[in-house]
């Protein structure tokens, strides 16, 4: 194997060096090259966060479009050893860090023949997303795919709550746009609607309030809906026991779909969390 090892084209040598430093951190050159990467990644964050601040930016801007200039140059040439090196181009192009690096750098060229795109400039800020794969966080990654798994299961709930926030706050926007009778903040059914959604979701900017006795009694009532609105997530808890559904989502693959009297997971068979079974379970 070695001597196989030794008589491949240089060609093919070239890239195997190439793609164990990019791909790979189990070498010098490869932690030295993940730490100029997140080095990088850092300045280009920092820049984009002062050119933001006009005093800074008016001070500094030269210096922060050459320093743009060069680091967006070199994740381009990295991007495109990536390509280079990789076997299965298509998988790297179309996966989520390869989108992810793409546009990262291409809103950068398309400011300097377009300059009304410099707003998209902004994403840059992507390249923060591969902090994740530079120190191998993807295992954390997994916690987030349990949410999206959960969100995914509630998604129908979810549109029905949506859908009862919208009409509730469509008719209470009306409603209040008839008692205050078009006074500031209420000209308009819409703005009636925007006071209504801020009240209902208890933010309350206090941009926009009602005048009249009867608006400001009609703003308590929204204001206790929205507490009970928040506490529908409890009733919705509640349901999900009554209707013999296990609440306790398992620790390996994150099925929350287990019968009130399991003690395994019918998914996986991972053993369930004793404290959050019954006590007639529990106590066998």
């Amino acid at each position: 194997m070695q001597k196989e090892h030794t008589y491949l084209p240089e060609k093919v040598r070239w890239k195997r060096k190439v793609y164990r430093i990019i791909f790979k951190s189990d070498t010098k050159m490869g932690r030295l090259f993940d730490i100029i990467l997140l080095l990088l990644i850092v300045i280009s964050t920092f820049i984009v966060m002062m050119e933001s601040v006009k005093v800074y930016d008016a001070k500094l801007h030269k210096i922060f479009i050459l320093l743009e200039i060069f680091i967006s140059i070199v994740f381009t040439v990295e991007y495109m050893l990536r390509i280079i090196t990789i076997r299965n181009k298509r998988e790297y192009i179309f996966s989520f860090f390869g989108i992810t690096d793409l546009l990262a750098i291409v809103p950068f060229y398309l400011s300097l023949f377009f300059p009304i795109t410099k707003y998209f400039l902004i994403l840059r800020m992507l390249r923060m997303l591969r902090i994740f794969r530079i120190l191998n966080l993807m295992d954390f990654m997994n916690d987030g795919y349990l949410i999206v798994n959960a969100m995914r299961k509630s998604s129908r709930k979810i549109y029905i709550f949506l859908l009862f926030l919208m009409i509730f706050s469509v008719i209470s926007g009306s409603i209040v746009f008839m008692i205050e009778g078009g006074r500031p903040g209420f000209e308009s059914i819409p703005q009636s609607i925007y006071w209504a959604v801020v009240t209902v979701t208890t933010v309350g900017y206090g941009d926009v309030a009602p005048h009249t006795p009867l608006g400001k009694l009609f703003s308590i009532i929204m204001m206790i809906s929205g507490y009970a609105i928040i506490a529908t997530g409890i009733v919705t808890n509640e349901m999900r026991n009554k209707s013999g559904v296990k609440n306790t989502s398992c620790i390996r693959c994150g099925n929350s779909q287990n019968d009130s009297d399991a003690r395994f997971c019918k998914t996986c068979g991972e053993k369930l969390p004793a404290e959050d079974l019954p006590e007639t379970v529990s106590g066998t």
